[in-house]
């Protein structure tokens, strides 16, 4: 992980839908970014702050349901707080419906306090 090679996106609000390579029991998301000694800035405002992650058997359109009439699944929302580690796991125990899924959406709600953009430098995704 080094400065600038991120994912980034504009603003502090976005979202990426990752196709899993088969269908996954989730048990936990890892989230990552650079810490504020690796930043040239010294600051970590970039950062994702508030995020939720949604799951979905097909690829979801938003709002809930996607083209094809398959629900999404609110997981679980969290924070990432940029005073602890770099990566961060966020456990998903009890809080999943019991079957396996083929999508993961992470909506990052957002970020540290840049108006610009946001970055993600690692997301991820745990089960079995």
């Amino acid at each position: 992980v080094s400065p600038g090679s991120c994912w980034a996106f504009k603003g502090h609000q976005g979202q990426v839908v990752i196709k899993l390579p088969a269908r996954v029991h989730l048990t936990a998301i890892t989230v990552q970014h650079i810490t504020k000694d690796a930043s040239p800035s010294g600051t970590v405002i970039s950062a994702p702050k508030e995020i939720a992650v949604f799951v979905s058997l097909l690829g979801t359109s938003g709002g809930g349901v996607d083209a094809d009439g398959e629900e999404e699944y609110l997981l679980v929302t969290f924070t990432y707080n940029v005073e602890k580690e770099p990566m961060q796991t966020f456990p998903l125990k009890d809080v999943l419906p019991p079957r396996a899924f083929s999508y993961v959406k992470l909506l990052v709600k957002s970020n540290w306090g840049n108006p610009w953009y946001t970055c993600i430098y690692r997301v991820q995704v745990h089960g079995r």
